[in-house]
């Protein structure tokens, strides 16, 4: 029977402390084979330092990091990074200044086994999937931030680890070039089973590219779970406004069951997708995407901005439960300051039970 564990990476009970400051605290998690886990945070959240951590570059304060099932750091002991099997993207880059890019993405490999020729030929093909081919004999100091982001990039792939961290990895890379590097992780991963744990700010990556996205704030857990149920179910107001355009209006919740519930909304009862874990409560913060409203119906506000965007168009609503943001198709149809109707298709009531929607297959 075999032992392999089902997780390339376990974070249990992580605490991490310097210059007397708590930067990761009481964390813990697991990244499966196969997976990605996005960390997602603002800047100071802990992050970094939880990377930072697992690639064995800070010791923990207390709590194990466990990887391929085996301990390779806790409070007693820490394996320096060479023997750990993990493949690391900082935001500093760290390109060896004395080596081209081709010289750089080929050395991982020439490590694996691979003969000079092997290496650098797939390594010329790493860099030209990631459009810089041609730039293959240039040393760091002769390319640009973006283009040192590709190099740094092309050798995490190359490094074949069961692990990949990456730190704001895409931070300096144009529209396109961030598609590609996040496309050719995606083919990586599910050819080699390698798990990844990727750090960034930006929700919309975050939810686009991860299979569990981990919320941190102030070094500390607020949530972890799919993309559908952190943008759907989130936790608290902080993470619904993490995840994605949030209105949060002030309701009463006068009845739940059945994956629905009625809230008291302007005097008007309204019945809409979303559980929640409480009624009869006098005030309750009830979330509202831009895609969750519609204008039409039975309740009344008055138009405060309307914003144009191209595919869609943005209107902000002030109402006496508080401003809500709709988001419809097309050119504006309405201008501001007109009195319009709109209606709730959905909403989740902000401390009801994570795990519902995502459970019910109800994606955000």
């Amino acid at each position: 029977m075999s032992t392999e564990s089902p997780h390339v990476l376990e974070v249990r009970r992580l605490t991490v402390s310097y210059h007397g400051s708590v930067a990761v605290d009481d964390v813990t998690l697991q990244v499966r084979r196969g997976e990605i886990l996005a960390l997602l945070g603002p800047s100071g959240s802990g992050k970094s330092t939880l990377l930072s951590t697992v690639a064995g570059f800070l010791p923990p304060t207390r709590g194990e990091v466990w990887l391929d099932g085996r301990l390779v750091a806790s409070e007693e002991q820490a394996e320096p990074p060479e023997r750990r099997d993990v493949a690391v993207v900082f935001q500093s880059y760290a390109l060896w200044p004395h080596l081209s890019a081709l010289d750089t993405v080929a050395y991982p490999i020439r490590r694996r086994g691979s003969t000079r020729r092997t290496a650098r030929r797939e390594a010329l093909d790493i860099l030209d999937r990631l459009r810089i081919g041609h730039l293959a004999d240039r040393r760091p100091a002769e390319l640009s931030g973006g283009e040192q982001q590709r190099v740094g990039l092309a050798r995490a792939l190359a490094r074949q680890a069961s692990v990949y961290l990456f730190d704001e990895p895409t931070a300096h890379l144009d529209t396109h070039v961030r598609g590609v590097f996040l496309d050719e992780m995606v083919v990586r991963r599910e050819a080699s089973g390698a798990g990844g744990l990727y750090a960034t700010h930006d929700a919309e990556e975050a939810l686009g590219l991860a299979d569990r996205v981990a919320l941190l704030n102030a070094g500390r857990l607020v949530q972890l779970g799919t993309p559908q149920q952190v943008y759907a179910e989130p936790a608290d107001v902080w993470a619904a406004r993490l995840t994605g355009p949030a209105s949060v209006l002030d309701v009463a919740v006068t009845d739940a069951g059945g994956g629905r519930c009625t809230v008291d909304l302007q005097g008007q009862l309204i019945t809409v997708e979303g559980p929640a874990a409480t009624v009869q409560h006098r005030s309750v913060p009830l979330l509202v995407r831009p895609g969750w409203a519609r204008l039409g119906g039975e309740l009344r506000g008055r138009l405060r901005a309307v914003s144009f965007r191209g595919p869609h168009s943005d209107y902000l609503v002030e109402t006496p439960a508080g401003e809500v943001l709709i988001r419809e198709v097309g050119p504006p149809r309405h201008a501001a300051e007109d009195d319009v109707a709109w209606t709730l298709t959905r909403a989740w009531p902000l401390g009801g039970e994570p795990g519902r929607l995502a459970d019910e297959g109800v994606a955000g």
